[in-house]
């Protein structure tokens, strides 16, 4: 249409880090253009790349700051094909009118299973028998290794893929408990305790699940270690702020703990390399794993698939569901109206001065809705087509607007 304000055929999509081609299909099936790198860019080359886009994809090793954001000023949305959004300055965007969304539920399976996986061969010690086999070293041993069935799993964050692993971990006879700072309505017979300590006090077996915010950054340390049963296990395929690494590593060799998985790290490399060093390397019982957690094809499939698909929604419809730093809002389409999207700072009189301008100039809303949150407000209304460009002009001179679009 005419007054679009970006016509589907012109937006521009940027996928980076090799994300599934699923993601290129449904774009193209929609009419954009769509470039995909198998990398991740930083600095200059990225602000570069960005600058003239409307829509980009990233998994979890570009680094969006609030420098390449005002860089990008055609930038519409981002899409971060993982779970994790602390490396996109969230707050930044949101006050640019950049709405962000993640994949909370793609890889949720892969992860549990792998959780589970974990449990078991840490129990058993399979990582240290595998790798003296392979170094032709024939050691059968039972001492150290048990069952899991009747052991306590602890789950720290019961969100998503904690509850995941739940399911899974009491399917096999193992003892649940969990603690979130939400309250969460346990799955099958899982308890949930009051305080973190608690927790680590009563696991056999703990498991992290949790986002990386100042609240868990460093949450296990040489103390909470301290705490965890002697003989217990920790697992960690959150993120790599969550643990200690030094702490765990003392934890370890003193015997106080009897293995541990981790597949996430405080520093991880931009791409694979021969060259990763940490100081869990070389201790016996210890699973290390490059961030692999949702790295199964069923996993990068179903992210390739979710996160375009609230994309396309956004771009389509204006609809915030599942946006991680924006209001969530959903307006069903009218007929014969052009929809009109406005985000602006959250300061009294902003309705009413929209309201006002539309009513001045003899225009109707077919339909409207609003959500604000501390930062801002996010407003999607239809209104006739013969003034809608006229509209758009005068709530944009507002002073708390910070975008206006027709979306059609």
């Amino acid at each position: 249409m005419a007054n679009t304000t970006n016509p589907r055929e012109k937006i521009r999509v940027l996928l980076l880090e090799n994300i599934h081609p699923l993601a290129r299909t449904m774009f193209e099936a929609e009419g954009f253009e769509v470039e995909a790198l198998s990398s991740a860019l930083s600095g200059n080359q990225l602000k570069e790349m960005i600058r003239e886009i409307h829509i980009l994809g990233i998994r979890s090793k570009t680094q969006i700051t609030a420098d390449d954001l005002a860089n990008a000023k055609n930038l519409l949305a981002i899409g971060a094909f993982c779970i994790g959004t602390n490396h996109i300055a969230l707050d930044a965007a949101k006050k640019l009118g950049i709405a962000i969304f993640n994949a909370p539920f793609g890889n949720t399976r892969s992860v549990a299973e792998m959780m589970i996986a974990e449990i078991i061969m840490l129990s058993r010690q399979l990582g240290d028998r595998t790798s003296e086999m392979h170094r032709k070293i024939w050691k059968k041993v039972s001492s150290g290794c048990n069952e899991v069935r009747g052991k306590t799993l602890g789950i720290i964050g019961y969100g998503n893929i904690g509850t995941q692993v739940s399911t899974l971990a009491e399917s096999m006879g193992m003892r649940v408990i969990f603690y979130d700072i939400i309250p969460k309505l346990p799955r099958g017979n899982a308890k949930v305790f009051s305080t973190l300590e608690h927790v680590l006090q009563e696991s056999d077996f703990v498991t992290l699940h949790v986002p990386a915010t100042t609240l868990t950054h460093m949450m296990i340390g040489h103390a909470q270690l301290k705490m965890m049963k002697k003989g217990s296990y920790l697992i960690n395929a959150s993120r790599g702020t969550v643990v200690d690494i030094a702490a765990l590593a003392e934890a370890l060799k003193s015997k106080h703990l009897s293995g541990a998985a981790i597949d996430v790290f405080p520093d991880e490399p931009e791409s694979n390399t021969d060259d990763f060093q940490n100081a869990l390397q070389g201790l016996s019982n210890v699973i290390l794993t490059p961030h692999v957690g949702g790295a199964t094809e069923e996993a990068q499939s179903n992210i390739g698939e979710e996160v375009p698909t609230s994309l396309i929604r956004f771009v389509k419809t204006g609809s915030t569901t599942r946006s991680v730093n924006f209001p969530e809002i959903d307006l069903p389409p009218t007929n014969e109206t052009h929809r009109i999207l406005n985000v602006h700072q959250n300061v009294p009189g902003v309705l009413r001065d929209v309201n006002r301008i539309i009513s001045d100039l003899g225009a109707n809303i077919e339909a409207q809705t609003l959500a604000t949150d501390p930062d801002i407000g996010y407003l999607i209304f239809d209104t006739d087509k013969a003034v809608s460009a006229e509209v758009k002009k005068a709530i944009e001179s507002l002073t708390a607007s910070i975008r206006t679009r027709i979306l059609y």
